[in-house]
């Protein structure tokens, strides 16, 4: 009898591709289309909106549950503009090397949209689109209808991964807000994309364990 697929296993095969939306260097899945692929899959998921909370230093922090088959898992992420800068109560002034930048106090319709995407943040976690944070382009296996076999893609030269790497800062965002992970998940999934040195794995260690 053939092993029933893990629902990570499960969810990190669909592709999301064609359902993302680019926003300058930030991609967007809808929650719409996410919660309806999870409850395909795993007809048994539950989510849960916990507490917006508020710092007068930071801004406002949305939470998210979910739960599939008996596994539970957090989310978090900050109510953030369209410059990727902390909403808070009240508007704000910044400097800029191209002078002050204003940010505008939060609403309930700015906070609403970063609960539905901290919720597609919190899928990612069981699996749907994490290829996304992670700076991928495909999923780990695509499901290939009428052919027996699915075609291997063209094997492309994986980039070096380096602590100086333009993209470093990027590659720690995504370690530090999925650190439940653990180190060799996460190396596995950097590993599609770049090629991660014992140097390297050493560094992502003392990010998820400071």
């Amino acid at each position: 009898m053939e092993k029933q697929k893990s629902v990570f296993e499960r969810l990190s095969a669909i592709n999301v591709n064609d359902k993302v939306e680019k926003k300058k260097d930030l991609t967007y899945l809808s929650w719409a289309w996410a919660w309806a692929e999870v409850k395909k899959a795993c007809p048994d998921a539950k989510y849960k909106i916990g507490q917006t909370e508020y710092d007068e230093s930071l801004g406002f922090m949305c939470h998210t549950e979910v739960t599939i088959e008996g596994e539970t898992l957090e989310m978090w992420l900050p109510v953030m503009d369209g410059a990727n800068k902390s909403m808070k109560k009240v508007a704000y002034t910044y400097s800029t090397r191209y002078g002050d930048k204003q940010v505008e106090a939060a609403t309930t319709f700015d906070i609403n949209k970063t609960m539905m995407r901290c919720l597609v943040k919190n899928l990612a976690m069981f699996g749907l689109g994490l290829y996304i944070f992670a700076g991928e382009d495909l999923p780990e296996e695509t499901e290939v209808v009428a052919k027996p076999k699915a075609v291997a893609p063209p094997t492309t030269a994986l980039l070096e991964l380096k602590l100086d790497h333009e993209n470093w800062a990027n590659v720690v965002k995504y370690v530090s807000s999925n650190k439940q992970l653990g180190l060799d998940k996460i190396c596995q999934q950097l590993g599609r994309k770049y090629k991660v040195s014992e140097e390297v794995k050493l560094e992502i260690g003392r990010i998820i364990n400071p």
